[in-house]
């Protein structure tokens, strides 16, 4: 098990042998999952990314239509 810490402004210390594991960088992109017993952190590396391409399969929604119509909303607002 290893240990982080909140440093007061909310940002949160993730040890550096977990960063690398996971190849986290200054920049990276992390998701949070709300459970039952706690958080789930997920960093969107470019290899989380390749894993999970196609998952939707050839069926799913067009990825980039839908991002594109969300930034269209954004601006209007």
């Amino acid at each position: 098990m290893e240990t982080g810490y909140v440093t007061s402004k909310g940002q949160l210390v993730i040890p550096s042998k977990l960063r690398r594991k996971f190849g986290i960088k200054a920049g990276t992109r992390v998701n949070f999952f709300e459970e039952n017993d706690g958080i789930k952190i997920i960093p969107v590396t470019s290899e989380t990314i390749k894993a999970n391409i196609g998952f939707l399969g050839k069926d799913g929604p067009n990825l980039l239509k839908v991002l594109m119509e969300e930034k269209k909303r954004e601006r209007e607002l």
